[in-house]
């Protein structure tokens, strides 16, 4: 190799290594890598206080770092529960320690996760504790739930694990006509409706092929059901969609939170986004990003769950 290639051999090596180090540096320091506005985490309630009483309800979320979905959504269905079950504590907890730690980091906030709110339950002599999850399914989040409050059996008198979002016939029933109420002004038969939900690989998977069978049966024949991690995928939802005459695509997700997914997944500008996919398609995209929990309907489902619960063990003249 010659002189000259081998100084330039270094001098790109070393700004490869000051570059690698610069980033390691600020990942270190905790730099905020986020180049967009989430909201004011002040105005968010993180619902981790003590003095909690003998009866606890827990709201249990994935959760979410973006600041206003987290108290449009999760905050406002804590609220909603603590409005219709005033002699209970509503407290909450996420399962996501990533965002746990990413929300305190950048903002400050503390949010419990699972094992630190039933210890604070513990230590505040709770005896009676009643679990809510804000998940859409029986899925492996609801499953590692489960097991968790398993392990704190004997440290409570009782402890009531409500059902997820979409259980019965009569929530996907409920559901569907909620977020067909949200998007009525859009179904002009021009316009293909389509929701992005998360997906999983549990067999839970089939409740987005229910949810478009309820659809479907309903009359609703411009509308569809997508998932970003599972199918049917965003390819399967346009190659549906350009069976039709449509100018035009709406897209929502069909999630709690309008979180990470909805943001970049369904209405990012990355070629892969399904507003790229189906702008690339030819298509009018607009994006609606408003989480499943911003619906009043939607509330009023999981207060019902919550409701069933305590009625299903007792403590039924407890629920206002």
């Amino acid at each position: 190799m010659s002189t000259i290639k081998k100084i330039l051999a270094c001098i790109l090596s070393l700004a490869l290594l000051l570059s690698v180090s610069a980033a390691l540096s600020a990942f270190a320091e905790g730099e905020d890598e986020e180049n967009y506005e989430t909201g004011d985490a002040s105005l968010d309630d993180p619902r981790n206080a003590d003095e909690i009483g003998k009866r606890e309800l827990l709201v249990v979320s994935f959760g979410t770092s973006y600041n206003d979905s987290r108290r449009l959504t999760i905050g406002a269905i804590e609220s909603a529960l603590q409005e219709a079950f005033p002699d209970w504590s509503v407290r909450r907890a996420f399962t996501s320690q990533i965002i746990i730690d990413h929300v305190k980091n950048r903002d400050g906030e503390v949010i419990d996760n699972v094992r630190e709110a039933l210890e604070r339950a513990v230590d505040n002599g709770v005896r009676t504790l009643v679990v809510q999850p804000t998940h859409l399914m029986h899925g492996f989040e609801y499953n590692d739930l489960k097991n968790e409050l398993a392990e704190y059996a004997d440290a409570f008198d009782m402890i009531v694990l409500a059902e997820p979002l979409l259980n019965i016939d009569r929530d996907f029933d409920t559901v569907a006509e909620a977020i067909v109420d949200a998007t009525a002004d859009y179904d002009n038969g021009e316009t293909a409706v389509c929701f992005m939900g998360h997906g999983t690989e549990a067999e839970s998977n089939e409740v987005y092929e229910k949810m478009q069978t309820v659809l479907s049966e309903a009359g609703c024949a411009h509308y569809y059901i997508g998932t970003v991690e599972a199918e049917p995928s965003v390819e399967d939802v346009l190659r549906q969609v350009q069976e039709g005459s449509y100018k035009r695509v709406v897209l929502r997700p069909l999630m709690i939170v309008a979180g990470d997914h909805a943001n970049n997944d369904m209405a990012g500008d990355e070629p892969d986004s399904w507003k790229s996919v189906f702008a690339g398609a030819g298509y009018e995209v607009e994006c609606v990003v408003e989480g499943l929990g911003q619906l009043p309907a939607v509330r009023e489902l999981i207060v019902e769950h919550t409701r069933e619960a305590m009625a299903a063990n007792g403590l039924e003249e407890s629920a206002k």
